[in-house]
C-alpha cells in the first residue's frame, strides 16, 4: 500500500462493528472531519481506521456527500487499480453468464456487486454506465476499456442523470465513451422484444429488474385484457400479449416511451392487440373508470413516490391512491399487480398502503405473490437500499 494514502478515522464512540460486519457506507457525522479530511478530492482512495487507529478497510471518499466514505475492500492495503476493477467485473460477468442465455441484463448492481455507486446495464454489445459516486465517475473510460476486453462490448454510454449523482455533487452531462449509438436497441425478454433507447431514454433505457414479475403476470394474463399503467416501453403489456392476453392498453406520460412500446409490439407480432394512451396516470385511470372500462389484469408500476425518508408519508398516500383507482378497473376475479421502486418504503409499509387502497375501493383481495427484482440485481446483505423493488399481485375476490 502506498504510504501517501490518506487515513480517515471514525469519531470516538462510533461503533465500528457495523462496518466490520459488512455495512458499506460511512456517513459524514461518523467521521473525524477536520480541515484535512474536508479538503480531500472527491473520489480519493483512503484507509479507514476506527477510533483506536485500527484499520477497517479501503474506502473511496467524497467530502461533498452525506455518504462520506464507501467501502471498496475490507483489505486496508488493497490497491484499487485496473486489475482490481477487472476482477470485480469478471466475477459479475460469470454470474450473469450462468443466469441468462443472451447478454441482456444488469451487469453491475452497485454495492451488491462490489462496485459501490456503480450501475452497468448490458444490451448485447452496448452497455450503459451510471457512475453515481465520485470514485467511479473518474474511472468511466477505464471501465469502458475493461468491458470491451472482458465482454466484447463495443459501445459504452455514460448516463449522468438521476438524483444519486446530484447528492454526490456530480454533473449531469451524459456522453458516449466508446463506439456510437445509432438508434434504439432490440432487447429480447420473456418472449417479447422491447426497444431500449440507451442514449436518451429513462435511466439506462430499460428496466431489467422487473423481468421475473413480467413473466409471472404474463401467465396470469392469458385470455384476459390487460391495463399496464406507468408502462414505460411496454414492460408488462408486451410480455402479457406474447403470453396470450387478448388485448393490452399501455398508459404513460411519455410520448417517446409509448412510441418505443408500439415498435416493440409490432416487432413482437402483437401490434394488432396493443393500444396506448398518453396522459397523467391518475387522470387516465379516473377517465377509464368513468368510461366503465374493466380489465382482467391490471398492473401499476409507478416511479419512486418515496425516494427518501422525508417523502415516505406522501409516497405511501400516493401508493394507496394508485391501488384505490386501479381496483375500480379490475373485473371481479381479476388480478391487480402493484409495484414500488422506492427503497424508503419497506415491503410492510407498501403492502399496507396498497391493501388500504383496495379496501377503500370496496374490494376484497387475496395476495397471490410478492415479487422482487431478478437475480441480476443481487441484494447486499447489509444494505436494504439494494433491495428497492417490491411487487404485490392480488386477486380481487368476486
Amino acid at each position: 500500500m502506498s504510504t501517501s494514502r490518506p487515513i480517515i478515522r471514525l469519531r470516538p464512540k462510533t461503533d465500528p462493528r457495523r462496518i466490520r460486519r459488512g455495512f458499506p457506507w460511512v456517513y459524514n457525522n461518523e467521521l473525524v472531519t477536520d480541515r484535512r479530511t474536508r479538503s480531500l478530492e472527491p473520489g480519493t482512495i483512503a484507509t479507514l481506521h476506527d477510533e483506536d487507529q485500527r484499520p477497517l478497510g479501503t474506502v473511496a471518499v467524497n467530502p461533498n456527500s452525506k455518504i462520506f466514505a464507501r467501502m471498496l475492500d475490507l483489505d486496508p492495503e488493497a490497491e484499487i487499480d485496473r486489475d482490481w476493477l477487472e476482477n470485480r467485473i469478471r466475477t459479475a460477468l460469470e454470474l450473469r453468464d450462468r443466469l441468462y442465455d443472451a447478454p441482456f441484463y444488469r451487469l453491475i448492481h452497485a454495492e451488491a456487486d462490489g462496485l459501490p455507486g456503480t450501475v452497468i446495464d448490458r444490451f448485447g454489445d452496448h452497455a450503459v454506465i451510471q457512475p453515481n459516486a465520485a470514485w467511479i465517475d473518474a474511472r468511466t473510460h477505464e471501465l469502458a476499456e475493461i468491458l470491451s476486453e472482458l465482454a466484447g462490448i463495443t459501445t459504452v454510454v455514460r448516463n449522468a442523470s438521476g438524483r444519486a449523482r446530484s447528492l454526490e455533487g456530480l454533473d449531469d452531462t451524459s456522453d458516449v465513451l466508446a463506439g456510437e449509438v445509432s438508434g434504439p436497441i432490440e432487447v429480447p425478454m420473456n418472449g417479447a422484444t422491447y426497444m431500449a433507447d440507451v442514449s436518451g431514454g429513462q435511466k439506462t433505457g430499460l428496466f431489467f429488474d422487473q423481468r421475473p414479475n413480467h413473466a409471472f403476470v404474463a401467465r396470469l394474463a392469458r385470455d384476459t385484457s390487460v391495463l399496464d399503467v406507468f408502462s414505460h416501453v411496454g414492460g408488462f403489456a408486451l410480455a402479457a400479449l406474447v403470453g396470450g392476453a387478448t388485448r393490452a392498453l399501455a398508459v404513460d406520460g411519455s410520448h417517446p416511451a409509448l412510441e418505443l412500446a408500439r415498435q416493440g409490439a409490432e416487432i413482437s407480432g402483437v401490434g394488432d392487440r396493443f393500444e396506448t394512451r398518453k396522459g397523467d396516470a391518475f387522470d387516465v385511470m379516473t377517465a377509464l373508470a368513468g368510461e366503465g372500462q374493466k380489465f382482467g389484469t391490471v398492473i401499476c408500476d409507478p416511479p419512486a413516490f418515496a425516494p427518501s425518508k422525508p417523502a415516505l408519508d406522501k409516497g405511501l398516500r400516493a401508493y394507496e391512491r394508485v391501488a384505490r383507482l386501479a381496483t375500480h378497473l379490475v373485473t371481479p376475479g381479476g388480478t391487480l399487480t402493484l409495484c414500488s421502486c422506492s427503497h424508503a418504503a419497506g415491503l410492510d409499509a407498501f403492502r399496507t398502503a396498497c391493501l388500504r387502497g383496495v379496501g377503500r375501493a370496496g374490494a376484497r383481495a387475496q395476495i397471490l405473490r410478492t415479487g422482487f427484482a431478478g437475480p441480476d440485481h443481487p441484494l447486499h446483505p447489509s444494505l436494504a437500499e439494494s433491495g428497492y423493488l417490491k411487487t404485490i399481485t392480488l386477486r380481487l375476490l368476486p
